[in-house]
């Protein structure tokens, strides 16, 4: 009979990684060093707005197989909705110029031939352009594939750029924006809908995963840090949660599912990225419901994207470092300031309002760190890893997080434990 896997992280790559593993008929312990799941993908009451609020803005697309799957293993299909159709509205907050980019069938040559099809100011060459992506090598940037001197770049690319890779596109690694262009892009429009949480990321992804793992047995345990391995020879023998020593059994594994710099912090000689980006979210409480808009892409101003989930509206500035070294109160005024012009609220004073500051969002995709990423498998052979940050060939996105939690417990049930 096989041992117990136990998850170390409650994000969604542990969680993931555990709902995989009890359908596949394995005993599972979870055990989050916090007081709550998710990770950075939560839902959480906000005093200051008296609302729930998501504690980072997520947008998926259809075309997200894995985060769809997981959805519906544990019970929550239905959770998300969207417009039906492919269409990213837009916003410039310096012109006031708006535009809808539709990725209908036909997109790429639509916009080569007709003018009218096309990102406001951009030209045909410059959708051509866009071709050089799917041949971007290992080394390249967004920027030197797609070049940074269009408006095609500025209005779309850009934005979108920022938003799957949470990394300039000077920096931000291509070919990880090229995995993504494949599996949404190419695969035309019925992959590229845009879904969102119809009431909150726990609500969808965090609250029906526990209870999912509570009714098939797993055990679930948080305020749990692991302080470090107890290791014999080559393999994990026993979990230090500071106060209390778990000893495991010989046909025990485990699964770490914890940031990069944790995690090198636990193995000995792990590779792993090493540097961060931040995020910034805004969140502020309107007198009335913002009516039927969902989300919007921002450029000429310092949000990049907007939601609206009933009366709360939340805006998103990813690589957001400087920004984030700023004082609340400044980053609060400049984040208003973009969602009065957006909403044509004119010179309204700002409402209540939260600001998230998440200085470790994700690891900085960068070509250089992307090298560093790790496959499941370590050099301990009842150790494996899982996380955005190891090497799914996909961004540090909510789909390539829960994929690589199904990623490394495929590599558990392989490697015959």
């Amino acid at each position: 009979m096989s041992g117990r896997t136990h998850i170390v992280g409650a994000g969604l790559a542990g969680l993931s990684a555990a709902v995989h593993q009890i359908k596949a008929g394995r005993d599972v312990s979870l055990h989050e060093g916090a007081g709550h799941a998710g990770g950075r993908c939560r839902s959480y009451r906000d005093a200051a707005l008296g609302r729930q609020i998501d504690n980072g803005n997520h947008l998926l697309l259809s075309a997200n197989r894995s985060a769809l799957a997981y959805l519906k293993d544990i019970g929550a299909g239905d959770s998300l909705s969207g417009p039906g159709k492919a269409e990213f509205p837009f916003l410039d907050l310096e012109s006031g110029e708006r535009w809808t980019v539709g990725l209908g069938p036909g997109f790429l040559p639509r916009a080569i031939l007709s003018k009218s099809s096309r990102v406001p100011g951009s030209r045909a060459f410059d959708y051509l352009k866009s071709l050089k992506l799917l041949w971007a090598g290992e080394n390249a940037t967004v920027a030197q594939c797609l070049g940074t001197d269009n408006a095609l770049f500025r209005r779309f690319w850009e934005p979108m750029t920022l938003a799957i890779l949470n990394t300039s596109a000077e920096e931000g690694a291509a070919s990880l924006l090229k995995a993504t262009v494949r599996e949404t892009l190419l695969k035309g429009e019925a992959a590229c809908r845009p879904l969102i949480a119809k009431e909150g990321l726990s609500e969808s992804f965090v609250d029906p995963a526990l209870r999912f793992l509570i009714e098939r047995g797993a055990g679930v345990g948080f305020n749990r840090l692991l302080k470090e391995f107890q290791i014999e020879d080559t393999k994990v023998t026993g979990l230090n949660f500071g106060g209390e020593l778990l000893t495991l059994n010989p046909d025990d594994t485990v699964i770490l599912a914890v940031p990069s710099i944790a995690a090198a912090g636990l193995v000995p000689g792990l590779e792993a990225p090493t540097i961060s980006r931040a995020i910034v979210n805004g969140h502020f409480l309107l007198e009335r419901e913002a009516g039927a808009l969902d989300f919007l892409g921002l450029v000429g101003g310092t949000a990049q994207w907007l939601f609206v989930r009933g009366s709360v509206v939340s805006v998103t500035v990813s690589a957001a470092d400087a920004l984030a070294d700023e004082d609340t109160p400044v980053i609060a005024e400049r984040l208003w300031a973009d969602v009065a012009t957006a909403l044509g609220l004119g010179g309204s004073p700002m409402p209540a309002h939260r600001i998230v500051k998440e200085r470790r969002a994700t690891f900085a995709q960068t070509p250089e760190q992307v090298k560093r990423r790790h496959r499941p498998e370590t050099h301990l052979e009842n150790l494996f890893l899982a996380g955005d940050w190891t090497d799914t060939g996909l961004p540090a996105t909510i789909e390539g997080t829960i994929r690589s939690g199904v990623k490394a417990s495929e590599t558990v049930l392989l490697s015959g434990y």
